[in-house]
């Protein structure tokens, strides 16, 4: 089964990638959204974002993330070459990634993130840090 994945990141380059190996899966890009009113106008039918912090807009990935998960529903996970700027993590997301990620490291946190949407079991990756309020539903 594909799932639809929204990507927010302002590097068209970093996007695309990330994009090709989300294609190369089987699963549906969402879209690519650089800042926060392009990722909230595709957050409606999305199962997965992956989100970095430091968007056009400035520091808006934070937000969107906490807006996707608690008022959309979506399964949020960021991806970012500030993990600390998360300090202890956003309610109602899952982690984060540190970037540069490879495509192993990327396609390690998709088969997770779709795993916690849809409330089956699965390790997480390695390099992902998990934030402490997560339901333990991937222990």
């Amino acid at each position: 089964m594909s799932y639809r994945i929204l990507i927010v990141e302002d590097e068209i380059i970093v996007a695309t990638e990330i994009e090709d190996v989300i294609a190369d899966m089987g699963h549906v890009p969402a879209g690519i959204a650089a800042d926060q009113k392009s990722a909230l106008a595709l957050a409606g039918n999305v199962d997965v974002a992956l989100v970095d912090l430091n968007l056009r807009d400035g520091p808006t990935g934070m937000t969107i993330g906490r807006i996707l998960a608690q008022t959309h529903g979506v399964t949020v996970v960021f991806m970012t070459a500030n993990p600390s700027q998360l300090g202890d993590g956003v309610p109602g997301t899952l982690g984060v990634l540190p970037k540069p990620a490879t495509d192993r490291d990327l396609h390690d946190v998709v088969n997770f993130a779709v795993a916690q949407h849809t409330r089956k079991k699965a390790n997480p990756p390695q390099r992902m840090r998990l934030f402490d309020w997560n339901d333990g539903s991937y222990a």
